[in-house]
């Protein structure tokens, strides 16, 4: 008779123990499932610095290069013929070429989340780089960055890749920062 109850109290033991790993099984995939709903594009992108992507973007025939820096709303890509891209993530369609890795969200650093867009392009107005700049509509403007206001950019239109002259300025251009796409620096 004890044997009998022996093996009863085995059989419930056993399905005690399969009913709480089951249990755990769904607690850990539901952690997991909240876990990463927390990962941001640029937690994808930041592990992903000095491989070669692909980005597709508004208004752009899309950026292939290296990336070189994840902004909090920006990233520079050095594209495969040398020239610098300055991608608004805004407008980041796409991404091809980054690992399964992610940053955690934690991982972004005080000083990195307060360079965005307009300090990048503050650097490259400073330098008065001649900018090739794609919109999110797909217009393209050449020139040079003359002034960065808080949420715009003037661009003085002159010939492409051509150094900025005062009697080569065609006019001057006043575009919201939310219109930009990506900005190249001519080479």
């Amino acid at each position: 008779m004890a044997t009998r109850w022996e093996a009863l109290f085995a059989d419930l033991e056993t399905q005690a123990a399969a009913l709480d790993i089951a249990e755990r099984a769904v607690e850990v995939e539901e952690r997991t499932r909240i876990e990463v709903g927390r990962i941001r594009l640029l937690d994808r992108l930041r592990p992903a610095v000095g491989a070669d992507v692909r980005l597709r973007c508004t208004g752009d025939r899309g950026v292939a290069g290296r990336l070189v820096r994840v902004g909090p709303d920006w990233l520079l890509v050095i594209e495969e013929a040398g020239r610098e891209a300055v991608v608004v993530t805004a407008g980041v369609l796409s991404v091809s070429g980054l690992g399964r890795i992610s940053a955690t969200p934690e991982s972004e650093s005080v000083v990195e989340s307060r360079l965005g867009l307009r300090h990048a392009l503050r650097g490259i107005a400073r330098d008065r780089s001649p900018v090739r700049i794609s919109l999110c509509d797909g217009t393209i403007l050449d020139g040079t960055i003359d002034r960065l206001g808080a949420d715009f950019v003037e661009i003085a239109r002159h010939p492409a890749g051509e150094p900025r002259r005062r009697d080569q300025v065609r006019e001057v251009a006043v575009v919201p920062l939310s219109a930009l796409a990506v900005v190249r620096r001519s080479t």
